[in-house]
This record gives structure tokens, C-alpha cells and sequence, in this order.
């Protein structure tokens, strides 16, 4: 494992921040880390990456403990966080050199490594300009080519897009995608379809404890199909739930005498022929029959008010 947490544990003072968290990124996955506002996430990156100490438990990066092998765990990461520390003074060039040599980028081969990643994270264009003149996104960029700059195994990546233009996204999760080919990614992000982009699997927390780890094919795998009839629902409801493959059924009451029956899947197999085949039987004529898949969002929802109940208004209103 590229990325090993077990009981992690963070107080500041009172508060509790993270509550006994654990999880896993193996070798090559790209992972989004996800959660509302006050969640934990920044401060479990922080512990990973050695700015801040854990109150208990242990964590592991790259095979280092993170809290007596400090130096061999930041050797091994890049790390991107929210608000990105660069030195205004400096030109834009200028800084990535200077972070190559303190990361231990051969002296011969900088030039090329740090050219490289003005090129990737399309910086060419400000290379010599000073850091204090750039917008937020220039400087987003910035941080992204100052964490990948000594090419490290494992990226740890806090809210990579912010500040950026459509445009200036839509290549940031190119690159990631990308480097997600050869290097290990944690990424925090509160724009789900970002995650559904790039990553493989998702882990969510919320009020500081693990609510969910899995894979998005594994939530993409529960389909919903959506019925429109005007049949009653005493009748409706128990003859879908019988039908072999779905796992529950929910009624919404719609204008006219209409309900919709939204019909959770098992996700195996298409239920829909069978479906049909009752409808028909019964002389329930359908308006509206239509597979939907399972989106990040509803998952993500489902596990916040799961888990933390007060803020799942506000974290609704949050997710763009």
C-alpha cells in the first residue's frame, strides 16, 4: 500500500477533528477524498503529509511512518494544498528551480524536469514573470508544477482547480488523469464531477470519521429504473418490490393522479424487461420508464446525513 492510515485520531484542544479513520490507497489508484466543509480532510492530508501530528493512531506514506520518518515520507509525496505558499518575489521559473534543488532534482537534469512542468501545467506563457503579479488560478498552476516538479511516486492534491477557469480545468484534470498513469493520488475536491472524471474509487468522511470507501463502478453498478403510472401505490409498490433483481422501491405523488416509482436495483442484471412485463399484465399503461445510474452525489448525500445529519442542508447547497 502507497497510502496506510489506521486509527488516525486529530484533537485541537477539545475538539475533535478526525476520529479514528482508516484507509487505504493502493499503488496507481487515483482517489478522491471527499467531504463537506469541517470534515477532517485537510487535516488528514496535513497529518499525511507530515505538517501536522496525529493526536493517535498511525499512518503510513509510502511505506514511512509519517511521525518518525518525516523526511523519507516528503521525499516520497507532492503536495498541492488549498491555499498554496509560493514566494511572491520570485519569478515563476525562478521558484521552480529553486524547489527542484531542495527536492533533490539532479543538478544536470533540472533544466528539462522544470521545463517540463511549465509545459504541462501550461505555464510557459508567465515563466518570467514575478509570482505576485499572477492570478489565483496562475498560482494554483504554480503549485501543481512545484508538487510534481521531482516527479514523486505518491501526489496528495487539495482542491487542485480552485480559482480556475473552464478551460484551465478541463486540462488540470487532463494532467491528472495523466499523471495518474504512473503515480498514486489522493484528491480532495467538493466538485464531484470532477471526481468522477479522474478517479477510480471514493473515500468520504464526515464530522471527522470514515463514512464510505468504494469503488465508482461499484456505485455505478445499483441502477434505478423510473416508472410514471397512475395505479395506486398499495398495489404498485408490493407487486415491484417481489420482482426478482430490485431491492427497493420509493413512490413520489405527482399532479393528476400520476406517481413515480423510483426502483432501486440489486445491480444484477436489467430488470426493465420484467418490469415491463407486469406493467402490461396488470394494465398499468407506463408515461415514463427510464434506466438512470447512480450518481456520486446521491452517495455522497446519503453518507453525510448518514453520518453528520445537521449538516447535510448546508452540504446540498455546497456541491456545484
Amino acid at each position: 500500500m502507497m497510502i496506510q492510515v489506521e486509527n488516525l485520531t486529530k484533537f485541537f484542544g477539545p475538539v475533535l477533528a478526525v476520529d479514528r479513520i482508516s484507509f487505504a490507497v493502493d499503488r496507481g489508484e487515483v482517489v478522491g477524498f471527499l467531504g463537506p466543509n469541517g470534515a477532517g480532510k485537510s487535516t488528514t492530508m496535513r497529518i499525511l503529509t507530515t505538517y501536522l501530528p496525529a493526536s493517535d493512531g498511525q499512518a503510513r506514506v509510502a511505506g514511512f511512518d509519517v511521525a518518525d520518518q518525516s523526511l523519507d515520507v516528503r521525499r516520497n509525496i507532492g503536495y498541492l494544498p488549498e491555499s498554496v505558499p509560493i514566494y511572491p518575489e520570485m519569478r515563476v521559473e525562478e521558484y521552480l528551480h529553486f524547489r527542484a534543488k531542495l527536492k533533490g532534482v539532479a543538478r544536470k537534469g533540472r533544466p528539462a524536469r522544470v521545463d517540463y512542468c511549465l509545459d504541462r501545467c501550461r505555464l510557459k506563457e508567465v515563466r518570467r514573470r514575478l509570482v505576485q503579479t499572477l492570478s489565483k488560478g496562475y498560482r494554483q498552476r504554480v503549485g501543481l508544477a512545484d508538487a510534481m516538479v521531482h516527479d514523486p511516486p505518491i501526489m496528495i492534491l487539495d482542491e487542485p482547480t480552485s480559482g480556475l477557469d473552464p478551460l484551465q480545468i478541463r486540462e488540470t484534470l487532463a494532467l491528472i488523469r495523466e499523471l495518474g498513469e504512473k503515480h498514486t493520488i489522493l484528491l480532495s475536491t467538493h466538485i464531484l464531477s470532477e471526481v468522477e472524471a479522474v478517479c477510480q474509487r471514493v473515500i468520504v468522511i464526515a464530522a471527522g470519521r470514515l463514512g464510505l470507501s468504494t469503488t465508482l463502478s461499484e456505485i455505478d453498478r445499483v441502477k434505478t429504473v423510473l416508472v410514471e403510472v397512475r395505479a395506486g401505490a398499495d398495489e404498485v409498490r408490493p407487486a415491484l418490490a417481489d420482482l426478482a433483481g430490485v431491492r427497493e422501491v420509493q413512490v413520489e405523488e405527482l399532479a393528476d393522479g400520476w406517481r413515480l416509482y423510483s426502483v432501486v436495483t440489486a445491480g444484477e442484471g436489467d430488470v426493465r424487461e420484467s418490469l415491463s412485463q407486469l406493467l402490461f399484465a396488470r394494465s398499468w399503461t407506463p408515461r415514463r420508464l427510464e434506466l438512470r445510474g447512480r450518481r456520486l452525489e446521491e452517495v455522497f448525500l446519503e453518507t453525510v446525513r448518514s453520518r453528520d445529519p445537521l449538516q447535510s442542508a448546508n452540504d446540498s447547497q455546497s456541491l456545484r
